[in-house]
């Protein structure tokens, strides 16, 4: 478990103000000139030896991410776009940074910024997160009136600008291409990929997109140094992690963890453990809404990392923990999430576009159990041609629920699609 000396995190959940003050009371803003001395290259080793892995979901290394930027700004200019855009259901941690920690943000703005050598970064809000806009953007004033951002940037010589945009609000503008089209005032589609962002991004120039989280984090690491963050966790999966747990626990919370805590503990720990008992448990959701589910069985010891959980045949993905317990009708909870998914698919790849449909309409019948048994594995078969078979990974996002719900409760649709068939047949009796 992690221990409150290595807590990134202090304020998560509000005790103190988001001001500037408090930022600094609390260690933000501290000896950032002499951070970015260390150079562009220092810091992107640090990063890089600390195993940052992306906190957005995909788990990418967020130092190798920064290194693909090019060496040299030649005449077009190297951008950060920073991913607020937090849409995944099941998932509320950037929105939690934004509202209480913004100057963790906006100071790992400037210290990533420096290290890929661009002098601008936008941070793309989601629409309905109006008043963490309103929070946020107070925060950048309180940067600019202390220089601590504009042209010499903490006394270190170097521009650098944060603007804040506030998108429309939709899911798949968290996709990182669909994110820089909205961003130029285009529809929000995903683009096709190569040429990849750090080659062709915003207005056709060098972009690296980031999750909240993952910037927030990265000026305590460069503070502390790499061989700290590396020694919180398990190997290749090091730090600690925002955990959002939901669902059935009796206290639902948001919480700063060390990777690799069992799932067990974190449940009993932190959010009051499942209501009913544990052996009330049915099924959790370990990483947000489009990660596949995990019984009981498995929930029994599997621990919270990219790793263990992929092994698991699931992903940690944002860590948002949804918790159902046995009074959760489960076929009609993953029907739900493929309605969502269905609602903002983008329409641009036809697996996708009629795919998403097709899918929630073959589980609304299964949630009455008005199909056939072999229509199981025709679902089966379809969510497998939509996933991997779209410009963006919103397909894959609509299909891995549905698989992890017929891979682990495939007897429970048989029963129901049997109990159907038999109230019909004594009905017309």
């Amino acid at each position: 478990m992690l221990q409150d000396k290595d807590r990134i995190f202090t304020n998560i959940y509000g005790w103190h103000g988001p001001d500037l003050k408090s930022a600094k009371s609390r260690g933000d803003w501290q000896g950032t000139k002499e951070l970015i001395k260390l150079g562009h290259d220092k810091i992107i080793e640090i990063i890089k030896d600390s195993g940052l892995r992306g906190r957005g979901g995909a788990g990418f290394p967020s130092g190798l991410k920064w290194s693909f930027m090019p060496k040299e700004v030649k005449d077009r200019p190297h951008y950060l776009v920073v991913n607020a855009d937090e849409s995944e259901p099941g998932t509320c941690k950037d929105r939690d940074i934004i509202r209480h920690e913004p100057h963790k943000l906006i100071e790992g703005c400037l210290l990533a910024g420096f290290a890929m050598r661009a002098h601008c970064a936008y941070i793309y809000i989601r629409g309905e997160f109006y008043n963490e806009a309103l929070v946020l953007q107070k925060a950048i004033d309180e940067a600019y009136d202390k220089k601590l951002l504009g042209n010499n940037a903490c006394g270190s010589g170097w521009k650098f600008d944060v603007f804040l945009h506030r998108g429309a609000g939709a899911y798949i503008c968290g996709e990182e291409t669909a994110l820089l089209e909205s961003l130029e005032g285009k529809k929000g589609q995903p683009r096709l990929k190569p040429p990849f962002p750090a080659g062709v991004g915003l207005y056709g120039c060098p972009t690296t997109v980031n999750n909240v989280e993952t910037i927030a984090v990265s000026p305590t690491i460069l503070r502390r140094g790499s061989k700290w963050f590396s020694g919180l966790g398990r190997e290749n999966n090091t730090g600690s992690k925002l955990f959002c747990i939901s669902g059935h626990v009796n206290q639902p919370c948001n919480v700063e963890e060390e990777m690799g805590i069992s799932l067990r503990d974190l449940i009993e720990k932190h959010a009051g453990g499942v209501r009913g008992g544990w052996e009330n448990l049915l099924a959790v959701i370990p990483g947000g809404s489009s990660t596949p589910l995990l019984t009981k069985k498995v929930c029994d010891t599997i621990l919270m990392d990219f790793d263990s959980l992929k092994n698991a045949g699931t992903g940690l993905g944002t860590a948002g923990v949804i918790v159902m317990d046995k009074s959760t009708d489960v076929i009609n909870a993953i029907s739900k999430l493929s309605h969502f998914y269905k609602h903002e698919s983008c329409g641009q790849c036809t697996p996708c576009r009629e795919g998403t449909g097709w899918m929630w309409r073959m589980m609304e019948r299964l949630v009455t159990g008005n199909a056939e048994i072999e229509e199981i594995d025709v679902l089966l078969e379809v969510t497998k041609q939509v996933e991997g078979h779209t410009i963006c990974a919103l397909g894959d996002a609509a299909a891995w629920p549905i698989q992890g719900l017929i891979k682990n409760f495939r007897p429970l649709i048989e029963e129901r699609i049997n109990n159907f068939h038999l109230k019909n047949a004594e009905a017309a009796e």
